[in-house]
């Protein structure tokens, strides 16, 4: 089957007999997490968005900005925070090196770009907003940069404020010391998905191995449930 891009759950509602309508969702839940832990909305949501193929960015954007807008809605009718849609890629062909190599003052100690290094000319796309962005610092090989594309931007980012942010948030990754190579949002992502596996999959070593089969009646395990201590 053709692999699933949208995020299904960003925004929910159902009818409940007793309660009538009710909301939920992802957004709804962090908005609320926000709101318990501030005590006030967000006026700004910037939404960063790993896994989509060039191709898929327009059906992307249109269902999954549409869900935000429901979920934020549904905590109050005039609410409206501006939001920003920012898609990173990070499976992709381009390398950047320094226009003198044997400048040491223009590369790292492993020979690559400094990090912290943005290019959004020359090799980006003509009329769309998007950069290349080298946030960390290369260990072995050549260093990858992930590629940014804006594609919504309520919140009129200049070009050096979007960039500037994006490669401050690759410092505040929590299980690194140093910067990392993609904005820390979609980096938790992956580690939440990969530890999803963990109860998703099937336990025979065969299966398994069948990593693009999808099953509909695969059985999900049960989650354990969270210990009073750790809900803190």
């Amino acid at each position: 089957p053709h692999r699933e891009e949208l995020i299904q759950d960003l925004s929910k509602c159902w009818k409940d007999p007793q309660m009538g309508v009710v909301y939920g969702g992802m957004i709804r839940e962090l908005l609320l997490s926000f709101m318990k832990a501030t005590g006030q909305k967000p006026l700004s949501i910037i939404f960063y968005r790993d896994g989509v193929s060039d191709g898929q960015f327009y059906q992307v954007l249109l269902y999954e900005l549409d869900a935000i807008r429901k979920a934020y809605a549904s905590m109050e009718p005039s609410y409206q925070p501006a939001v920003t849609f920012v898609v990173v890629q990070k499976w992709h062909h381009p390398r950047l090196f320094p226009n003198n190599h044997n400048n040491r003052n223009s590369t790292d100690t492993s020979g690559n770009i400094l990090p912290g290094t943005v290019v959004d000319s020359n090799i980006c796309h003509p009329t769309e907003f998007d950069f290349y962005l080298c946030s960390h610092a290369g260990i072995q090989g050549t260093s990858r940069p992930a590629h940014y594309h804006v594609l919504w931007d309520e919140n009129n980012f200049s070009a050096d404020e979007i960039q500037s942010l994006t490669n401050n948030l690759c410092y505040t990754y929590a299980r690194c010391t140093r910067s990392v190579s993609v904005v820390p949002p979609a980096y938790y992502v992956h580690l939440a998905a990969y530890r999803t596996r963990c109860y998703m999959e099937p336990d025979h070593p065969e299966i398994t191995k069948l990593r693009g089969a999808r099953s509909k009646d695969r059985a999900v395990r049960p989650l354990p449930a969270l210990k009073e201590n750790v809900k803190n």
